[in-house]
């Protein structure tokens, strides 16, 4: 049997010496399997194991190509990024805000307050936590039950307890096929193993989820879906409950978006007993004020609890004086409120700039979703997008499985002022107007 890692090393070599340049397309599957005499299958490791090793990169419908750019040392969206526009990271933070919160936390510098939040603090808070945060988190008519509250380090550590809890290792975790990349890593840390679920305009189709199992959980994003800034309609997200209840699994609804759409209710409004609701403060807020929510059913309070405690994921007491401070005065609800606008004006400029080119959104989102042009693939744009200091994120770092990625990318729109965004997105345009040819570096 033909061994599939000399003919990638083959191919390696053909690369590193430039006999295969950048963006060439290699020869589909089964006809590289015929030129070289070896089974569908020897072929298709040998394509697998050029992408591990970060040479090549498939996309849907369009093949398997040299990648233009070598992969990046982290994980995608781990770190905030040193490019001069930074469309990767969301960091919604509006200049005058620091002051705003500031202020709420003069309290905290007396020393009885100073005292108390020196103090360790268990997963369930304190009651005055859990009163404040249960009525911060209040939307659409819902609130939490401050009795099931738990707290967290922030939104990640959130998610990665709900899995911990719900999904013993080895088991199996259903995902939107285009999700929030952080649940990967999460996942392969807890050796859970993820499985796509096929999606439409509205979200995870249903009859995926019912095909997939058995599974022990599903994390959604029901409201702004990250990446594709979708919102799932009333009728998508009643189905899908019926579907919890029917398959007898629980879904971990991602809210951190949430905020935004304070008109919607969450999925656990319509199924309290299957989900766990997890938020945080670092989006509402700010990044480095981070403190994780999670609205959990009665029967999972305990093992949710055990998992934030034994994984050190629980909040810290200071982090959680100064959120129950913010919220309880108002402070948060003001940034919220502020926030929401300005996530509209964003999503309008991108409106006039991108205007003609297929792009995804909830027009209350700080992110969007933008399918490239033929002939541009995403790593390709995603290059001569980091050439003219414009950073951002190749559909790749969102795909779940070893499926090809689609030709898109996302881009985040909170952290550059509105004139930098707005100049940003002028450049993208015109670039995707072009030809790839025409933005190759000398």
């Amino acid at each position: 049997m033909d061994d599939y890692r000399a003919i990638a090393d083959e191919l390696a070599a053909d690369i590193a010496a430039g006999r295969l340049h950048p963006g060439d397309r290699l020869l589909p599957l089964r006809r590289f399997a015929r030129n070289r005499r070896i089974a569908a299958s020897t072929a298709a490791r040998v394509y697998q194991e050029l992408s591990r090793r970060g040479l090549t990169v498939g996309e849907v419908g369009r093949g398997t190509f040299v990648r233009d750019a070598a992969p990046a040392d982290e994980p995608a969206l781990a770190e905030p990024g040193g490019a001069r526009v930074d469309l990767e990271m969301n960091f919604p933070v509006l200049p005058h805000h620091p002051a705003l919160l500031a202020k709420s936390l003069e309290h905290l510098a007396r020393p009885d307050a100073l005292a108390a939040a020196l103090h360790p603090v268990g997963a369930a808070g304190t009651a005055a936590a859990r009163r404040a945060a249960a009525a911060h988190l209040a939307r659409a008519g819902w609130a939490p039950d401050p009795g099931r509250l738990l707290f967290a380090g922030n939104g990640r550590q959130a998610v990665a307890a709900a899995i911990a809890a719900l999904v013993p290792a080895g088991e199996r975790l259903g995902v939107e096929a285009l999700t929030y990349p952080v649940v990967k890593g999460i996942a392969a840390r807890l050796g859970v193993t993820l499985v796509p679920l096929a999606m439409d305009e509205h979200g995870p189709v249903p009859g995926a989820l019912r095909a997939a199992a058995p599974l022990r959980a599903v994390y959604l994003q029901p409201a702004l879906h990250n990446p594709l800034g979708i919102t799932m309609p009333d009728h998508r997200r009643a189905e899908l409950v019926a579907l919890l209840r029917e398959l007898d699994i629980h879904a971990i609804e991602d809210a951190i978006y949430g905020f935004l759409r304070p008109d919607l209710p969450p999925l656990a409004a319509l199924a309290p007993e299957r989900t766990v609701l997890v938020d945080s403060l670092s989006k509402r807020l700010a990044p480095g004020l981070s403190l994780g929510f999670l609205a959990v059913p009665a029967g999972a309070t305990q093992d949710i609890g055990t998992a934030l405690r034994s994984g050190t994921w629980a909040a810290a007491r200071f982090a959680l004086d100064a959120g129950t401070r913010w919220m309880a005065d108002g402070t948060a609800a003001a940034v919220e409120e502020e926030k929401r606008a300005d996530a509209a004006a964003r999503q309008r400029l991108v409106a006039e700039r991108l205007a003609g080119f297929r792009v995804r959104a909830d027009p209350h989102a700080y992110h969007c979703w933008w399918e490239l042009p033929e002939p541009w693939r995403a790593d390709t744009f995603v290059a001569a997008a980091a050439r003219r200091g414009i950073a951002v994120t190749p559909a790749g770092a969102f795909t779940v499985g070893s499926g090809h990625a689609p030709g898109a990318v996302r881009l985040a729109l909170a952290s550059p002022p509105a004139d930098a965004l707005a100049g940003a997105l002028d450049v993208l345009a015109g670039l995707a107007r072009g030809a790839p040819e025409d933005s190759a570096p000398e």
